[in-house]
């Protein structure tokens, strides 16, 4: 089983494909030729700062994976190789729900956004949703391959019991938007729409739960943590 915490190929080739799909977020812009269109890409930036918050929230997960347990086996990379392919997939769907929300037409502002009629929205939810539960099913998948491994293989810089509650945290994600899925598909459109989409207003909530009543737990599980007694 291959393990290495030192910056590898895996990364190097991930953060390759995180920059390109950021830079993805802002392909389309062009430089402004008037201060009409300056003010109009200086509205276009709550989007843009929305779009790129969540794609640093994933970086930042899969960064924090490899950086803690450096398992990278085939599975792992195919793993890997499978959230990236979603990532890529996500921008375009992201970058367009953020600026039908809050860009500069966008509904927060009073406005109504070209080509998206009221029946397609709640499929735009829908879509936004399958990809945030897909990239978190991903990470969960990498941080349970990663406990199969190490359980295994004992590594001596690696507590079991933190791994599983890095797991649980991404589960936390997951939960959240099965829940916004179920929203938008069972209750009426003018409720379950709006709902969808506060529900993820409930991360920071759900994970300050998570880790004051399921983390304590999880820490007194008889599971013995990799690091040999000194």
């Amino acid at each position: 089983m291959p393990v290495s915490r030192d910056v590898n190929r895996i990364e190097g080739f991930s953060d390759a494909v995180f920059g390109f799909a950021l830079t993805l977020l802002v392909v389309s812009l062009e430089v402004p030729r008037t201060f009409a269109d300056m003010m109009q890409s200086v509205r276009a930036l709550p989007a843009f700062a929305a779009s790129f918050a969540i794609l640093l929230l994933i970086w930042q997960e899969h960064h924090g994976f490899f950086r803690r347990y450096g398992v990278h086996d085939g599975p792992t990379i195919w793993l890997n190789g499978l959230l990236l392919f979603v990532v890529l997939f996500y921008v375009y769907p992201l970058k367009f729900l953020m600026t039908m929300l809050i860009g500069p037409h966008g509904v927060l502002f009073g406005g109504r956004p070209e080509g998206v009629s009221d029946a397609q929205v709640p499929g735009l939810m829908a879509m936004y949703g399958v990809g945030f539960i897909a990239l978190f099913l991903i990470l969960a998948a990498l941080h349970w391959r990663s406990l199969s491994c190490l359980k295994a293989v004992p590594d001596s810089g690696v507590d079991l019991r933190l791994l599983r509650v890095h797991l649980g945290a991404t589960l936390v994600y997951v939960s959240i938007g099965v829940l916004s899925l179920l929203l938008v598909a069972l209750l009426p459109t003018s409720v379950g729409l709006p709902a969808s989409g506060i529900v993820y207003a409930l991360i920071g909530p759900a994970h300050f739960a998570y880790h004051r009543f399921v983390v304590p737990r999880l820490m007194r599980a008889d599971v013995p943590p990799s690091v040999p007694p000194t």
